[in-house]
C-alpha cells in the first residue's frame, strides 16, 4: 500500500532543466508607493510559456507576503506582491532558472 499524496512534484522542473528555455526578454521588477509606508512590488515581462499562477503561489509561500496577477492593457499580465520584495523576487527568478542576471532589471528608489 503506497500513499500517493506524499509524492513531491517540482512545478519548475521543466524551467530549470533546459538552458534554452531561459527568458529571452527583459523582466522588470518595480516598486510602487501606496499610502504611508506601504509599498507594492510589480514584476513585468515574464514569458507566456511560464505559468504565472504557480510562480505567484511559490513566491507568496517563500516570502510570506500576499500576491496576485493583474491584467494590464499595455504590459499584459503583471505579478504584484505586497511590500518591497525586489531582492527576493530577483533571487527567486535566478534560483528557479526563469531568468539570468542579464535579463533582470530592478527599478526603484
Amino acid at each position: 500500500m503506497s500513499i500517493q499524496n506524499l509524492n513531491t512534484i517540482d512545478p519548475f522542473a521543466d524551467a530549470s532543466n533546459n538552458s534554452d528555455t531561459v527568458q529571452d526578454s527583459t523582466i522588470h521588477i518595480r516598486i510602487q508607493q501606496r499610502n504611508g509606508r506601504k509599498t507594492l512590488t510589480t514584476v513585468q515581462g515574464i514569458a507566456e510559456k511560464y505559468d504565472k499562477k504557480i510562480i505567484v503561489k511559490a513566491c507568496k509561500k517563500e516570502f510570506a507576503c500576499n500576491g496576485t496577477i493583474i491584467d494590464h492593457p499595455e504590459f499584459g499580465e503583471v505579478l504584484q506582491f505586497q511590500g518591497d520584495q525586489r531582492k527576493n523576487v530577483s533571487q527567486f527568478l535566478l534560483q528557479v532558472g526563469i531568468a539570468t542576471p542579464e535579463h533582470l532589471k530592478i527599478h526603484g528608489f
